[in-house]
C-alpha cells in the first residue's frame, strides 16, 4: 500500500463528538482544558507526549510524535455531545465524583458552558439506566437523521471545519451480526422497521459516517463493528475504529500474557474481578450488558497465547472475568488477577496481581489520541477500519477472517511504523544487524 500522497493540513477548529457525557467523557474534556490552560500535564496521551524513532539508533532523531505528523492543536478542539441526563458538564463531571474540587473549580465556568444535546436512547439495550433527556421519533431511521442534524448544526453553530465522533456511552446488551447488519440498504430498512438487532450507539455510528465524520468507538458494543457500516465508510472516504477502550485490567492482561509467552511459560489458570461503582458498573450489573463486556474481555488472551500453535503450554486455560458493582468505589475501579502458570518440568507457580486504578484518568488520553489520530487519518484518505489504532482496544476491528493482533507490544510498534509510513520514513525492524557488520 502506498503511502498518503499528501496529508492535508489541520486548518480550522475540529469538533469534538462525545455520545455519552458521563465520567469519562467530562474527565477528558476537563483534562484537556487544563492543559491547554497550562494547569496540567497530559499523562497517558501518546499523541501530546509520545516520542517516535526514526532511522538509525545512531542519528539520534526521536522527535515527538505531534512534530512528526501534522496533529490537530488541543486549542483547536471544541467539545459538544449526547446524553440521557441534561446536566451541563460540569454538573456530570461534580456527579462522576473522579476528579477533585480544585480540578473542577479551575473548568468549572468552561464546562457549564458544555450543554448536552438529547441523546437517542432504549431502555431494551441498558436495562440499568433511565433516560431523561430523550429523543422521540417514530422509528430509528427517524432518530438517526434528528442525530444527523445535530452533527450539522453543530459543524455550523460552532464553526468547525472538521469533526470527530467518539462513542464514550454506556455498555448495550450483546448483540450479534444479523443479516439486517449485512448491507447499506438493508441497515437503512431495518431502522425504518425499528429492528431490535439495531441498537442506538449504531444511530451514532450511521449517522457520523453518512455525514463524512469519522467515529471511535469506545464501548464492547458492535456499532460499528458491521458490514453495513463498514461499507459506508468505504463509500463515505471516513475512518473509523473500535472497540472497547482498554484501560485497566485487560490492559494488564496484555503486557503480562506476551511476556509468558516470549517466555514459554505456560498457563493453567487466569482468573479475574473487578468492582466499581460508577454508572460503567451500575449499567454492568445488568447480565445482558456484562455479556457485551465480558466477551471483550475474554478474547485477548486467547489471540495473544495462540493455543492452537501451543497446546502443551497454553491448550486448557481456564479463563475467568467477572465485574461486581460496588458502589463505594465510584470510578476507582480495583482489577483484581489471580494468574496460575508453570514452568519447566511443569512445576507451578502464581502471579498476583491487584490493581487499583482510576478508570476514566485511564480512559481520557486514549479519547484524545484516538480524536487526534482519526483526524489525521482523515485529512490523510486513510478509509475504513484504522488496525493500527488497535493500540487503545480491548477487542480490535480488523479486515474480516483476519484475527486481531491484541499483543500490545506489538501494537505499539504497528502504530509507530505507521506514523513513519504516512511521512514517507523508513519502517524500523528492530533487527540492527547492521551495527555489526
Amino acid at each position: 500500500m502506498e503511502k498518503p500522497s499528501k496529508i492535508a493540513p489541520a486548518k480550522g477548529k475540529l469538533g469534538v463528538l462525545l455520545p455519552g457525557m458521563g465520567a469519562v467523557s467530562t474527565t477528558f474534556m476537563a483534562g484537556v482544558e487544563l492543559v491547554r490552560r497550562g494547569k496540567a500535564q497530559p499523562i497517558g496521551s501518546l499523541t501530546q507526549m509520545g516520542t517516535v524513532r526514526l532511522g538509525k539508533r545512531t542519528e539520534g532523531r526521536s522527535p515527538l510524535i505531534k512534530k512528526l505528523v501534522p496533529l490537530a492543536d488541543l486549542k483547536d478542539l471544541s467539545f459538544g455531545g449526547w446524553d440521557i441526563f441534561k446536566d451541563n458538564a460540569y454538573q456530570a463531571a461534580a456527579k462522576a465524583g473522579v476528579l477533585n474540587p480544585e480540578h473542577l473549580g479551575q473548568v468549572k465556568t468552561f464546562l457549564s458552558g458544555i450543554q448536552p444535546m438529547k441523546a437517542a436512547f432504549d431502555h431494551e439495550y441498558v436495562k440499568r439506566l433511565e433516560g431523561t433527556h430523550v429523543k422521540k421519533a417514530k422509528n430509528k431511521y427517524e432518530l438517526a437523521l434528528q442525530i444527523k442534524e445535530d452533527i450539522a448544526n453543530f459543524k455550523k453553530n460552532r464553526r468547525v471545519s472538521r469533526l470527530v465522533t467518539c462513542w464514550c456511552g454506556s455498555t448495550e446488551v450483546f448483540i450479534r451480526p444479523e443479516e439486517v447488519h449485512s448491507t447499506p440498504e438493508k441497515f437503512v430498512e431495518g431502522m425504518k422497521n425499528n429492528h431490535p438487532a439495531i441498537a442506538p450507539s449504531m444511530l451514532y455510528a450511521w449517522a457520523s459516517v453518512t455525514s463524512g465524520v469519522p467515529f471511535a468507538n469506545g464501548a464492547p458494543n458492535l456499532t460499528v463493528d458491521i458490514p453495513a457500516i463498514q461499507q459506508l465508510a468505504h463509500d463515505n472516504n471516513v475512518a473509523i475504529c473500535g472497540k472497547d477502550f482498554k484501560t485497566g485490567q485487560t490492559l494488564m492482561k496484555t503486557i503480562l500474557a506476551p511476556g509468558f509467552k516470549a517466555r514459554m511459560l505456560g498457563l493453567e489458570g487466569w482468573y479475574s474481578t473487578n468492582i466499581l461503582g460508577n454508572r460503567d458498573g451500575e449499567v454492568l450489573d445488568d447480565p445482558g450488558s456484562f455479556k457485551t463486556k465480558e466477551e471483550s474481555k475474554l478474547g485477548a488472551l486467547e489471540y495473544i497465547l495462540q493455543p492452537q500453535l501451543y497446546p502443551t503450554l497454553y491448550g486448557k486455560i481456564h479463563h475467568k472475568v467477572r465485574i461486581n458493582y460496588y458502589p463505594p468505589r465510584g470510578d476507582n475501579k480495583e482489577g483484581w488477577d489471580n494468574i496460575d502458570i508453570f514452568g519447566w518440568l511443569a512445576y507451578p507457580m502464581q502471579i498476583k496481581v491487584d490493581f487499583l486504578c482510576r478508570d476514566s484518568i485511564l480512559a481520557a488520553p486514549i479519547v484524545l489520541d484516538l480524536v487526534l489520530f482519526l483526524d489525521l487519518a482523515q485529512r490523510a484518505g486513510m478509509r475504513g477500519i484504522q488496525e493500527w489504532l488497535s493500540f487503545y482496544f480491548k477487542s480490535p476491528m480488523t479486515a474480516p477472517d483476519l484475527y486481531p493482533e491484541h499483543d500490545l507490544f506489538i501494537q505499539s510498534m504497528k502504530l509507530k511504523n505507521t506514523l513513519r509510513w504516512m511521512m514517507g520514513e523508513e519502517l524500523i525492524t528492530h533487527l540492527g544487524q547492521e551495527y555489526y557488520d
